[in-house]
């Protein structure tokens, strides 16, 4: 009836299309944890800054993110760093779950204020944090917003002793599925 063919033909068929499927699930998995490529967005190219997705930035879950600026955007030491978020971004932060690492190690933060009103999270530091470093802001305790989309969202930094004005640094443009 079967043909030692045809049996070893349908195996290598299940493992070529089981082998397909994990492949493809760990690609979409892999996808939505990165920025990816962004053409069209508004910002200038040298402007948009990355960030990272631990558990895959899906709509209505729990995540940790990781806001990154590169060495090259810190051409000043940093007193404060504000997030700022547009004002259709329903998500919500745990203040007291925030950290700002360098090389890996996080620095004490002085306060944390989460204005709801005006859309931003302010992270004030004990110590200002040293030019040309790469840093990370790290988010943890996010609950993602109900509904996913993209949302950009803007850093600005305060510099010891700088004149009360705000320094653009770039854009994080998230999206969530």
């Amino acid at each position: 009836m079967f043909t030692r063919k045809s049996l070893l033909g349908r195996f290598v068929s299940a493992v070529a299309l089981t082998g397909c499927l994990f492949t493809g699930l760990a690609v979409q998995t892999w996808a939505q944890n990165n920025p990816g490529l962004t053409i069209f967005s508004g910002v200038q190219r040298e402007n948009i800054l990355r960030y990272y997705f631990d558990f895959g930035g899906r709509a209505a879950a729990w995540d940790r993110l990781r806001l990154r600026i590169p060495s090259k955007k810190m051409e000043l030491a940093v007193q404060q760093f504000v997030v700022r978020y547009p004002d259709y971004y329903t998500g919500k932060f745990n203040p007291d779950r925030i950290e700002v690492r360098v090389d890996g190690e996080s620095l004490p933060i002085a306060e944390v204020d989460w204005d709801k009103d005006n859309y931003q999270l302010q992270i004030y530091m004990q110590e200002p944090v040293p030019a040309q470093e790469k840093v990370e802001i790290v988010l943890s305790d996010v609950k993602n917003p109900r509904f996913g989309g993209t949302f950009y969202f803007e850093c600005l930094v305060w510099t010891p002793g700088d004149v009360p004005l705000p320094r653009y640094l770039g854009t994080w443009i998230l999206t969530i599925s």
